[in-house]
């Protein structure tokens, strides 16, 4: 599971996620990708599962980037624990993501391929997300 190796502060403040997002929002690596269009918490486990979901589609041929790292500490109470006495122990980590930010990127594959295979990885994290391709994109006759 993604989750950072060392931290500053274990603890940290909710904070708000207003607005699209200023970086990480156009493709840098690949010639497909999906983004987001939805403002949301995304785990480390819904990141890994949505990794699987695509190299099982596309059977470990091409090449995919996860453009999102879960570097958010969450706290949770325990169960049935009355209100006060300080803030939870950290849970886990998460990505905040807004809408704009792209999630994964995939290359080396054809366009049938990468789409399906973004799609499943899509259905597996609980944002709404767009399919996007490179502008300069063309498609080989040879691939």
């Amino acid at each position: 599971m993604l989750q950072p190796k060392k931290v500053k502060f274990r603890r940290q403040q909710k904070g708000r996620m207003k607005g699209n997002a200023q970086r990480g929002h156009e493709l840098a690596f690949g010639s497909f990708g999906i983004k987001s269009l939805q403002t949301k918490w995304i785990t480390g486990r819904q990141i890994e599962a949505a990794r699987v979901a695509v190299t099982r589609y596309m059977q470990r041929q091409g090449q995919i980037w996860i453009r999102i790292f879960p570097d958010k500490p969450i706290t949770k109470k325990p169960a049935e624990v009355r209100m006060g006495k300080g803030k939870g122990s950290p849970e886990g980590f998460v990505a905040p993501v807004t809408p704009g930010r792209i999630l994964i990127e995939c290359d080396g594959v054809s366009f049938e391929i990468a789409k399906e295979a973004l799609r499943l990885a899509a259905q597996k994290l609980p944002v709404t997300t767009k399919f996007i391709v490179r502008r300069d994109f063309v498609e080989s006759t040879n691939a």
